[in-house]
C-alpha cells in the first residue's frame, strides 16, 4: 500500500514540458490538514490565481470576490477583514464536522439504529433531485474526503467501490482512542476484488498516526485471521489481542477515530442489504 504524489513541473511556452514525477510518499510524514484560520483564504487565493477561471463558475468566482479574492488581483484585506475572515474560517470549520459527525438526516444511515453512513448521500453529486444540491451532503464529504467519480457513489455491481463510515460505537458513543472495540464482518462479504477497513483522526481527517505504518486492515493483509463460518473479526484499540495481531489496528488514548469500510468492486448483497457489516462493539 503506497502513496503517491504527482508533482506538476511549470509549463514553459519555449520548452516541451517535462515528464512527471511521481514522488513515493509511504512512510513519509506529510500534513494534509486543512486549515481553520486565516490562512485558508491565502489558500483559496492561491487556487484561484493559479487555476484557469473557467474551472470555477460565476457564482462561486462572485462569492470569493466579495471577500476580495479576484483573479490577477492582490488579495490584500485589512486588519478588520482579517479578523472577520479568520472567524468565519473558524465557524465553517466548527459547522462542517458537526455536519459531518453530528448529522440528523436520517437518510444518510445505511441502516436503522446504525452507525454506518454514506459518504454520497444523494449520490456522487450530492444531489436531492436533479439540479438540487444537498449542501449538508456536500459539505460532509468535501470536509471529509477530496476527489469523487461515479464509480464510487453509483450503483455498479461487479464494478467500481462503495463506502460505509463510521464514527460511533454499537452504543451511539463516539470511538474512543483509549478504548477496545470489535468488528464483526459476516460471511460471505460481497466483493469481486478485495476490501479494507482504514482509521481515520477525527481531528485531521487524515490517516490516525500510530506505532503501524498503516493503520488498516483488508483482505489483502498478509495472515488475516478467518472464522470458519467465513467471517472476519477486526479490532480496534490501544493493545493487541493475543493472537489477532494480524487483525487488529491501532489506536491511540486521548484521540477519537472514525473508519471507512471499503468494498471493491461490490456485488449485489451490499445493495441490496441482505449483507451488511455488524457495529463496532465495546470490549472489556
Amino acid at each position: 500500500m503506497k502513496r503517491f504524489t504527482k508533482i506538476y513541473p511549470l509549463a514553459d511556452a519555449d520548452k516541451p514540458a517535462s515528464p512527471l514525477k511521481y514522488v513515493n510518499l509511504s512512510g513519509k510524514p506529510f500534513s494534509t490538514i486543512n486549515p481553520a484560520n486565516y490562512q485558508f483564504w491565502e489558500l483559496l487565493n492561491q487556487v484561484v490565481q493559479e487555476e484557469p477561471a473557467e474551472s470555477l463558475d460565476p457564482t462561486r468566482l462572485g462569492f470569493y470576490q466579495s471577500v476580495g479574492i479576484q483573479k490577477d488581483k492582490p488579495f490584500a484585506p485589512d486588519e478588520r477583514m482579517k479578523k472577520i475572515l479568520t472567524e468565519a474560517a473558524a465557524v465553517g470549520d466548527a459547522t462542517a464536522r458537526a455536519i459531518a459527525f453530528h448529522t440528523r438526516d436520517e437518510a444518510a444511515y445505511y441502516y436503522p439504529n446504525s452507525a454506518w453512513q454514506t459518504l454520497f448521500l444523494g449520490g456522487y453529486l450530492f444531489q436531492t433531485e436533479p439540479g438540487v444540491l444537498n449542501l449538508d451532503a456536500y459539505d460532509f464529504f468535501y470536509f471529509m474526503a477530496i476527489g469523487v467519480s461515479p464509480a464510487m457513489g453509483e450503483k455498479m455491481v461487479g464494478r467500481g467501490s462503495q463506502y460505509a463510515w463510521a464514527a460511533r460505537d454499537a452504543k451511539g458513543q463516539p470511538l474512543d482512542g483509549g478504548k477496545n472495540y470489535r468488528l464483526r464482518l459476516p460471511p460471505n462479504i460481497p466483493i469481486k476484488e478485495f476490501w479494507s477497513v482504514i482509521l481515520y483522526s477525527n481531528q485531521t481527517r487524515s490517516m490516525i498516526q500510530t506505532d503501524q505504518q498503516f493503520p488498516s486492515v483488508g483482505s489483502q493483509t498478509k495472515g488475516l485471521v478467518v472464522n470458519q463460518d467465513g467471517s472476519v473479526d477486526l479490532y480496534f484499540g490501544p493493545t493487541t489481542p493475543t493472537g489477532m495481531e494480524k487483525n487488529w489496528v491501532q489506536t491511540v488514548p486521548g484521540k477519537g477515530w472514525n473508519v471507512i469500510l471499503r468494498l471493491y468492486s461490490p456485488l449485489e448483497p451490499w445493495f441490496n442489504k441482505t449483507w451488511r457489516p455488524g457495529e463496532i462493539e465495546p470490549q472489556p
